[in-house]
Parts: C-alpha cells; sequence; structure tokens
C-alpha cells in the first residue's frame, strides 16, 4: 500500500473515531466555565449590538457552503485535493472579498465534524485547535491558525436563534476541528477575521437546520459572513475509497444526486427551497451519498439554503476521485 492509500484509509478510521470523541467531548463541558464565559454584553444591551454604526457593516456579507476536503490532506498537499485546494484559495475569499474594505467583520461557521443536541455556539476569545484526525504525518498536528473568536458575536448568534424558536448553548472551551481550521487556513491565511463555530444537530433535522440558517441571515446585514463545511456532493466513505466511485453507474448516479442539490440552492423563493430540502432524503441517491445516520456533511449546506434568504444561489464544481464535488453561495 503506497503512501497516499494510507492517508486514504487512516482518513476513514479517523472519522469513525471522531464522531464518538466529539459526542464525548460535547458531553464534558465544565459547568462552572460554561456559566462564566455565558456572559457578554448583549445581555446588558441586545440591540446595541445590532447598530449600523460601523462603516463595514453596509455591506451584506455572503453565505457560501464549500467542499472542505479530507481531513489535513489539503494542506498536505494531496495530489486528490488539488481543485478543492485552490478555490479555497482563490474562489473563497474573492467571494469574502478578503483584503479589502467589504471583508465580513466575522465569520460563523458551521461545521460537519461537531453533532450535539443542542446547538452549541463557540464562545471564547481564543479557541485552541482540535485535532480530530488519526494516522497522518506529525505535520498535520503541528498546525496552527491564531484567528481570534468572538464572544460578542458568539452572543449575536445566541440572540438571533432563540428568537427563532432554537434552543441553543455557548461553549468557550471546546477547540475549533479540522472542518474550521483547514479550510481557513487556506482561505484566510493571516487568521485576521473572528470566528464563531457552530456545531450541527445530531438529530438530523432538514426543518430545523433551515430555520437555523434563517435565523442567521439576520447577521449578513452586519457584515458577518456564513460558512459552512461539509461536504455536500458525497460522504459515504466505504463508497468513496472502495473504488465504487469511480465505476460509471455511480457517477451516473451522482451526477443525478447534485442535480436535485443544485436545483433546490437555485430556487429563488425561500419558502419553496425550504420545502424542496425538508424532502432532501427522498432525492434519488440520498442514501448512497451520505448514509442512514451519516447527513453530518450534508446539514451545513441546509444551514446556508436558509441563511442564503430570497434569491438565486450560485454554485461552482472542483474535481476529487473523479467525482464533481459542488460548492454553493449566495452574495
Amino acid at each position: 500500500m503506497n503512501f497516499r492509500s494510507s492517508l486514504l484509509l487512516t482518513h476513514i478510521l479517523s472519522l469513525q473515531r471522531l464522531h464518538r470523541a466529539s459526542a464525548a467531548l460535547s458531553s464534558s463541558t465544565n459547568s462552572t466555565l460554561f456559566n462564566l464565559l455565558n456572559w457578554s454584553p448583549l445581555q446588558q444591551s441586545p440591540l446595541s449590538l445590532f447598530s449600523s454604526s460601523s462603516a463595514n457593516m453596509t455591506r451584506r456579507a455572503p453565505v457560501i457552503s464549500i467542499a472542505h476536503g479530507g481531513g489535513p490532506m489539503p494542506i498536505l498537499g494531496d495530489p486528490s485535493q488539488a481543485q478543492l485546494t485552490h478555490s479555497m484559495k482563490t474562489r473563497v475569499p474573492q467571494i469574502l472579498k478578503l483584503g479589502t474594505d467589504e471583508a465580513p467583520r466575522a465569520i460563523v461557521l458551521v461545521t460537519a465534524h461537531w453533532s450535539t443536541e443542542e446547538v452549541t455556539v463557540s464562545s471564547g476569545a481564543k479557541h485552541e485547535l482540535y485535532y480530530d484526525y488519526y494516522g497522518f504525518p506529525p505535520e498535520s498536528y503541528e498546525l496552527k491558525y491564531d484567528a481570534p473568536g468572538s464572544p460578542e458575536v458568539a452572543g449575536m448568534v445566541e440572540t438571533v436563534l432563540r428568537e427563532a424558536g432554537v434552543g441553543c448553548r455557548k461553549d468557550g472551551t471546546r477547540g475549533w476541528d479540522h472542518g474550521v481550521f483547514v479550510p481557513m487556513l487556506l482561505i484566510n491565511p493571516a487568521a485576521s477575521i473572528p470566528i464563531v463555530q457552530l456545531s450541527v444537530l445530531s438529530s438530523e433535522s432538514p426543518t430545523t437546520h433551515f430555520a437555523i440558517g434563517r435565523a442567521l441571515s439576520r447577521l449578513r446585514d452586519q457584515n458577518i459572513a456564513i460558512i459552512g463545511s461539509g461536504f455536500a456532493s458525497l460522504h459515504n466513505l466505504r463508497t468513496m475509497f472502495s473504488g465504487l466511485a469511480r465505476t460509471p453507474a455511480f457517477k451516473a448516479l451522482n451526477e443525478e444526486w447534485s442535480r436535485q442539490v443544485t436545483d433546490a440552492v437555485l430556487t429563488e423563493d425561500i419558502e419553496d427551497r425550504g420545502r424542496k430540502f425538508e424532502g432532501w432524503r427522498a432525492w434519488k441517491g440520498a442514501y448512497d451519498m451520505h448514509p442512514k445516520g451519516g447527513a453530518e456533511h450534508f446539514l451545513p449546506l441546509i444551514v446556508c439554503a436558509g441563511a442564503g434568504g430570497d434569491g438565486k444561489g450560485k454554485a461552482y464544481a472542483d474535481e476529487m476521485l473523479g467525482l464533481d464535488m459542488w460548492s454553493y453561495y449566495w452574495e
């Protein structure tokens, strides 16, 4: 077995262990620390944080659902990740308008690698990295991403979710997982924009995830961007690494699946879009692309579809494993 094949195999095993480790970590939150970090200026003046006094709040920030690549392999330069890596280095920064006066003041990032029973919001001023993968070269455990967190923006997220009837809690201690730091090292290596990490729900409810997105859309008017980090086109590890994904029959099924996803994304009316995503499990190929109980890599897209608001989304594809891996965005 060559080095690249070994990486792919260990990635399968690591993601199986990831969900068990993530669940254990979520359940062990220190309640005293949580109570201290749960405070924010929002509790004193809820409306003040939604003012438009800052110059960079005049832009309505974008929403992007990205394909984040396999573990740390985009950072390690694995050839199978080349197109995904290129898009994260070029396309996504352009959509975010990084390096301009219109760059977002903060990013709320919904990660596929944090599943919880209740929506959980990272609320620390600083978060360590959580190397939630196994069996990769030593340098992949030495990666650093020093962007700040934002207790203020975390408070804003909590407010819009609760006002939408979505229960949530803050977590000031859990590290940023590789669904955050791997793509962000490519998108914004300067680490200059605060990040608030958001979990997906273990219930996998499409209705609730779409409602989460609709609530978060309010933050866009404060120039806070929403990024969904997952793999909407395909996240079935057995299929991806067994060779089945390269067969003509599976490629045809994946293309049909992607047409259905893209049709929903490009639906301009948000109510109609929501109804389409609510029934996504009935789409042809849904369980082939995201097995039962394994929808976590599709859920960030549903959140983004809700956050996109009325209007037509846009799409682009990157090749991986001989398949098109689609990313979607709303400007």
